[in-house]
């Protein structure tokens, strides 16, 4: 049993040996497959600049290139983007070297976490600003909506500063009316009315509580919504975490290059359904005279499109999205909306059969510019991907068309999937932690390793002799285990403090040992024979050695349960480098014993 243990462990603790190559990932801009042409392209490329590469291939829709050096793959990333220019995704990366046969039975190395992989660190703002604009819209159309049903007539609904909507009412009677049909649907405001000069006010003020509560729901929601949306494009061990009231941290490891990981955390896509405005001049309306309440949109050919204003339903009211093709294999998006959503829509399409439905892709960019006081500005870009007639009345799952191909219908249900960001997020600062950092933490951990290997086997070896020769192989088996479980184990993430976790561990695993071999010769020194010597010696450090390691493991687990990043990582570490510890100390070392000096007839042992 112990040498298959230790053999499995071996196998799959082989994959670190290997390690992995500097590589360029070449995919299609918003989810397009690159093919053949585009493989020839990047060859041809790389050998007029006489790049060596260690092989390129075409997988699963995108090209993967190795390289030998980090050198290498930073020059032929600028070589790379110039032949291909923006239609592709040209983006730095590390493949595992793994053997074909080893990758077969699911060997891979050790997920290695931001400290020793390298990769990029963000740290992103919301943008309460926005965050208070949706609040105060979302508020004019509820206050429209309300007293529309209560056919209470006014001027005009509007914003008044970020915080409050001003409703000017056309006599005495109304405002009375609307104050006390408004105060009575929204709690979480303050209602103030004048009638100075035969202006009938109505002013509504959020309290401080409410915008307390908008502000947090904003950090926290896109928390979630950017944990979700990188967790759905597949970087392994993202830290996303909460920095003070607006501002959000995110790491990815093994990802060099910080345009590839803007792209993955900066799309705020989301989707917008509006009316087209059939009715409307489009040639008046494009040299600035759009109808009031309607403006003018694009499509992604450049064509125009007289949409209204209002926005019937965001993208925050969709459940689920997923990619089909239609019965003529057209890509579309097949959407699911929660019960608000689907009672809107369900309103909306009931009055509007036989009237074009436009939807808006919307996402937020950089526009370049910055305040005074620093903060990125950001600008929204919108782009109607498809106009469609309302044929029947519509529930809380549809479907959209329009989309050029599957892998970007994919990949727009992909980001819907995941969340629209409830406010946009701009990047503050963003650092690259490259590989050659990355690898210096390794070669000093893994230095930090040697020698105190070193120095614990030295060190029982002579005090202990044929003894504490059995104790250095145990402390080697123990490695090779921590390696191969935390290969096997598919959340494990390796970090420098989980380094220090094993070397803490190879400390411990002789601490077991060393209670044995004393109890042994404490036996020996009351008279025991060797053989029953061995056996007490064993039997009665037992309990002292699971006490101690259960103490400890408690006490990792806690770390666990309530740490975050580089604690958590040095808790996993430390639970394995236990548990495989007293399997090599009390199983391991005693079938050692076993196989030297059991069923013989000994006079003295060498300890």
């Amino acid at each position: 049993m112990v040498v298959f243990t230790i053999a499995i462990a071996a196998l799959y603790a082989l994959p670190n040996i290997y390690g992995e190559d500097p590589a360029i990932q070449i995919t299609g801009a918003r989810g397009a497959s690159v093919n053949m042409s585009t493989l020839d392209s990047v060859t041809q490329a790389l050998d007029q600049k006489s790049l060596s590469y260690k092989s390129i291939a075409l997988e699963d829709g995108s090209i993967l290139v190795r390289f030998n050096d980090t050198d290498a793959q930073i020059s032929a990333r600028d070589v790379i983007n110039e032949a291909l220019g923006r239609d592709n995704i040209v983006a730095l990366n590390l493949a595992p070297a793994t053997p074909n046969w080893l990758d077969s039975i699911g060997a891979a190395p050790l997920k290695l976490g931001l400290d020793l992989r390298g990769g990029v660190h963000f740290l992103m703002e919301v943008d309460m600003d926005a965050a208070m604009e949706k609040l105060v819209g979302q508020q004019e159309e509820a206050f429209r909506s309300e007293l529309r049903e209560e056919k209470i007539r006014y001027r005009s609904i509007r914003e008044s500063g970020s915080d409050s909507v001003e409703v000017i009412l056309r006599n005495e009677k109304q405002l009375a009316d609307a104050m006390s049909l408004l105060s009575a649907n929204h709690r979480d405001m303050t209602f103030s009315q004048s009638d100075a000069g035969g202006r009938f006010l109505l002013r509504a003020t959020f309290t401080e509580q409410r915008l307390a509560e908008v502000r947090n729901y904003a950090v926290e929601q896109n928390i979630t919504i950017l944990r979700n949306r990188v967790n759905e494009l597949g970087v392994a061990e993202p830290l996303v975490q909460r920095q003070g009231a607006a501002r959000i941290v995110v790491e990815l490891p093994g990802v060099q290059d910080t345009a590839r990981a803007k792209e993955i955390l900066g799309a705020t896509a989301t989707l917008e359904f509006r009316e087209v405005d059939s009715r409307a001049d489009l040639s008046a309306a494009m040299n600035g005279r759009a109808p009031a309440g309607s403006e003018i949109k694009f499509d992604r050919n450049g064509r125009p499109v007289v949409l209204k204003k209002r926005v019937i339903l965001g993208g925050q009211s969709i459940t689920d999205a997923s990619s089909s093709a239609d019965e003529y294999g057209r890509p579309q998006v097949n959407i699911d909306l929660d019960s608000e959503g689907g009672n809107k829509m369900s309103a909306f399409s009931k009055k509007n059969i036989g009237k074009l439905m436009a939807t808006v892709f919307a996402e937020y960019k950089d526009s370049g510019k910055r305040t005074p006081e620093g903060k990125v500005v950001l600008s929204k870009h919108e782009e109607v991907i498809n106009q469609a007639t309302i044929q029947s009345a519509l529930g809380r799952s549809f479907r959209i068309t329009g989309i050029d191909s599957a892998a970007e219908a994919h990949n727009l249900a992909l980001l819907l999937r995941a969340g629209a960001l409830i406010a946009p997020i701009s990047i503050v600062e963003e650092r690259t932690i490259g590989p050659s950092m990355g690898q210096q933490n390794i070669d000093m951990g893994i230095q930090a390793c040697i020698w105190g290997m070193v120095a614990v086997m030295l060190f029982t070896l002579l005090y202990y002799r044929k003894f504490g020769f059995i104790a250095n192989m145990a402390l080697l088996a123990n490695l090779i285990l921590i390696v191969g479980v935390m290969s096997m184990i598919p959340g494990a993430t390796m970090t420098l403090p989980g380094i220090a976790g094993i070397v803490l561990t190879v400390g411990m695993a002789v601490d077991a040992n060393v209670l044995i071999f004393e109890r042994i010769r404490e036996e020996l020194r009351d008279g025991r024979n060797p053989q029953q010597a061995i056996h007490q010696g064993y039997a009665n450090a037992f309990s002292t050695i699971a006490d101690a390691n259960i103490t400890t493991l408690i006490t990792a687990i806690i770390l666990f349960a309530i740490g975050t990043g580089a604690i958590k990582g040095f808790a996993v570490t430390l639970s394995i480098g236990i548990l495989t510890s007293m399997f090599t100390a009390i199983i391991g070392t005693r079938c050692v014993v076993n196989l030297i000096y059991g069923g013989k007839r000994i006079d003295k042992l060498s300890i």
